[in-house]
């Protein structure tokens, strides 16, 4: 979402005419979340996706509906009974659709700017009633919707799902007798929640990291690169990392533990005793939510062994994925990449691992 939210900010910057759908609901297997957006320039460009595809057209045209004076619209979209290829989500599930023109005073910058210094930050927008939004995180509240009551409530919202790092729908202004904001218009919103991205940490600068720095960054990680060596550890053999530190990565990782959690995820790819088991040690220790270390069985049996002579259980243990990746069968650098981001993917989201072909239910959790 962040490409979506910068060229938002830079056509409302030129005083381009466009409006924004978004995913505000979903059912049964839909292929995006709520939160997921599009953009309509009036001039027919489009930047973003609301659906696999299947949908596309027919929101560009209510947008431009929009654009020409129709006011927002709510649209829902889902599986066609009586003719597979008509307006619908072929692929499954149902989507709402909310599709409005973004005005001059959308606090858009301020959303891109906190989502490039990776500051939590949620866009709330009106779903009915007298248009206007705002933005509210950790770097304060912009923007405004109109009236100081249904300000401070929709903040309060926003904080809420930031916290639970979900977007929604919320009712605001119902009454309540402990409450500043109980008297403020009550309104359907939604809240479009921008966390923290995960932090992917690449220990070790060889050359089977360079596309898993490619591929986390694409996928949304905060990706750091640390190594020892200067010669390897450069910003221009790197070019997707947000930072390059030379450093020996226990080093780093300790000094950085307070801000390890369960969205990080540590790949070790030095296969090198000297500088794997010394932050394998911090990493299995810690509550990052993958630890996985590159190399052969046997490399692995040796570590497991120096792991256990430095005092590590078998439940810390049994945290490490290694040999890192799923088993795609293939060689080479970019491969062996993809292998590991599908196992990224696979223990954030909670999938097998397995061919879908072989599977029944649903493609998309609900």
């Amino acid at each position: 979402m962040r490409h979506v939210i910068d060229q938002a900010a830079v056509w409302q910057a030129s005083a381009t005419r466009f409006a924004m759908a978004t995913v505000v609901r979903t059912w049964g297997s839909a292929p995006h979340a709520a939160g997921t957006s599009m953009l309509v320039a009036e001039d027919g460009r489009v930047v973003g996706s609301v659906s696999g595809g299947c949908v596309e057209a027919a929101v560009c045209a209510v947008a431009e509906d929009v654009l020409a004076g129709a006011g927002p619209a709510r649209e829902t979209y889902g599986v066609s009974d009586d003719d597979a290829f008509s307006v619908g989500l072929t692929c499954g599930g149902t989507i709402e659709v909310l599709v409005c023109e973004v005005t001059g005073d959308a606090p858009l910058a301020r959303v891109a700017a906190d989502l490039a210094a990776h500051v939590p930050v949620a866009l709330v927008t009106p779903v009915e009633g007298e248009p206007g939004s705002l933005a509210a995180g950790a770097s304060g509240v912009s923007g405004t919707l109109g009236d100081a009551r249904l300000d401070r409530a929709a903040a309060q919202a926003a904080e809420a799902l930031l916290a639970r790092g979900t977007s929604g729908l919320v009712r605001v202004g119902e009454p309540g007798p402990d409450t500043d904001t109980s008297c403020a218009p009550e309104r359907e919103l939604f809240v479009q929640a921008f966390g923290v991205p995960p932090h992917l940490l690449v220990c070790g600068a060889v050359e089977f990291a360079r596309p898993l720095v490619r591929i986390g960054a694409l996928l949304g990680h905060r990706v750091t690169v640390c190594d020892a060596r200067p010669a390897f550890a450069t910003a221009a053999r790197f070019p997707d990392a947000h930072e390059v530190v030379v450093d020996r990565p226990h080093r780093w990782f300790a000094a950085h533990a307070d801000q390890v959690d369960a969205a990080t995820a540590v790949c070790v790819m030095t296969h090198d005793a000297r500088f794997d088991v010394p932050v394998l040690e911090l990493a299995l220790r810690s509550r990052a939510g993958y630890v996985g270390a590159m190399g052969s069985r046997r490399t692995h049996e040796d570590r497991l062994a120096r792991l256990r002579a430095a005092g590590l259980g078998e439940a810390e243990l049994a945290r490490l994925r290694s040999p890192i990746g799923l088993d795609l069968g293939g060689r080479g650098p970019e491969e062996t990449a993809v292998s590991i981001a599908a196992e990224l993917i696979a223990v954030r989201r909670g999938g097998s691992g397995r061919a879908l072909s072989g599977l029944a239910g649903p493609v998309h959790a609900s």
